[in-house]
């Protein structure tokens, strides 16, 4: 038996998946195999539409691999019942984009939802644990305010602490840097990383922010054109030799990745003359 102390918390083994479309599916993932080792920070990165939240969803089980297996603490996801996936997925915290609070419950009410959703706890108790959770973000001083009272900052703490207090084993961040100025990101960019030693998680990280991502994360996994560019420690992918990855790294211009979508060349474009107007009866 393996031993789950060191084995991967996360394992993708030859993952395909792909969207229908009107023209033929369209591959976002083409068998995939990675790995996400337990108690470190893993950040998923790469260009716009490479497969980063599918991941994310792939291991939450809102979809599910064409082929392949999506194995989460050893078990596929892609074969777990509706009660065995609702158990697994009490044991993962999510950060959503832009924090996604339930903006007619106020911060101590948002993060409380999980605990009264999911749990038998009485009221004192949660009260209790709501409050270490907002303490442990800096907020415990916000918990009667509306989400619209607090910045897009403490919104994004106010997502943390609701995504870690059911003391998940998994929390993954999708974006949690987007919009952020540069003492919120730095904030939360901390805070993914103190909450991740502190209570011994394991995260997921889908960004865009080089910086940052770089400086907090274990292992960096950077995902291009249905597969994997390359993956390593931040120092390893910050100077491989990948032409994709350099120019993502490096914010290039310039490389793979072209700035126009594939079409028509410009010449047969514009010099094809205008189809002739129909002639009105």
């Amino acid at each position: 038996m393996a031993d789950l102390s060191t084995s991967p918390l996360v394992e993708f083994k030859d993952v395909t998946f792909s969207y229908p479309g009107t023209s033929g599916d369209r591959v976002i993932l083409d068998k995939v195999t990675l790995s996400v080792p337990r108690g470190k920070v893993t950040a998923l990165m790469g260009a716009s539409g490479g497969g980063k939240t599918t991941v994310l969803r792939l291991i939450g089980g809102q979809q599910k691999a064409n082929s392949g297996e999506v194995l989460v603490a050893g078990k596929n996801v892609g074969q777990m019942t509706q009660a065995e996936l609702y158990a697994a997925r009490r044991r993962m915290g999510m950060l959503f984009q832009f924090g996604a609070l339930f903006t007619d419950l106020s911060v101590f009410d948002n993060v409380a939802f999980p605990l009264r959703e999911h749990t038998g706890l009485n009221a004192r108790l949660i009260r209790d644990i709501v409050l270490m959770k907002l303490n442990a973000v800096g907020l415990r001083g916000a918990r009667d305010l509306m989400p619209s009272e607090v910045s897009g900052g403490m919104a994004r703490r106010v997502a943390l602490a609701r995504a870690i207090a059911l003391d998940p084993e998994l929390i993954m961040y999708d974006e949690p840097f987007a919009g952020l100025d540069p003492i919120s990101l730095g904030t939360a960019a901390q805070l993914i990383r103190q909450l991740n030693d502190t209570m011994g998680i394991t995260s997921i990280v889908v960004s865009h922010d080089l910086e940052e991502t770089f400086r907090i994360a274990d292992k960096v996994i950077i995902l291009a054109n249905g597969g994997i560019a390359a993956q390593g420690t931040p120092d390893e992918v910050r100077h491989s030799s990948d032409p994709l990855v350099h120019q993502f790294v490096n914010a290039l211009a310039e490389g793979p990745v072209k700035f126009h979508y594939p079409g028509p060349d410009v010449a047969s474009d514009f010099g094809n003359p205008a189809p002739a107007a129909k002639a009105e009866h």
